[in-house]
């Protein structure tokens, strides 16, 4: 059974820390190895010069993760980030960005997976990242 939207909405409001709850993020889509965050364009997430910080994106790749996880294993579960890589292809300026984590591999202690950002405004990649978790329940 998938997990809705609104489950896992849920689960950013009851799991994440107040800094992540303020980026805004919504979830957009589920499927059973895949989720689709929205990061709201904001100024207060701009960096000098008017781009949206890589703090703001590496934080919603991480948590796109999270809510990807969740979905595949129908609950979330305690789990942790041990390793995120990310690269930056383009700035993002006055555009939401959907940010979609894709399961590579979903074991029982372990989760891998790679995700996408792109710029609502334009469909362009803006950064990619890759993650793995640790599964602790």
């Amino acid at each position: 059974m998938t997990m809705t939207s609104a489950e896992a909405d849920k689960i950013l409001t009851a799991n994440f820390a107040p800094w992540v709850l303020e980026l805004g993020l919504s979830v957009e889509e589920l499927g059973d190895a895949r989720a689709v965050l929205r990061l709201p364009w904001s100024q207060r997430l701009a960096r000098e010069g008017g781009a949206l910080s890589g703090q703001a994106l590496m934080a919603a790749a991480d948590t796109t993760t999270v809510i990807a996880v969740s979905a595949a294993r129908g609950a979330f579960v305690p789990m942790t980030t041990v390793q995120q890589s990310t690269t930056f292809q383009r700035a993002v300026t006055d555009s939401d960005v959907l940010i979609e984590a894709v399961l590579t591999k979903l074991g029982r202690r372990m989760a891998f997976a790679d995700i996408s950002m792109t710029t609502e405004r334009t469909g362009e990649l803006a950064a990619h990242a890759s993650t793995v978790y640790a599964l602790l329940g």
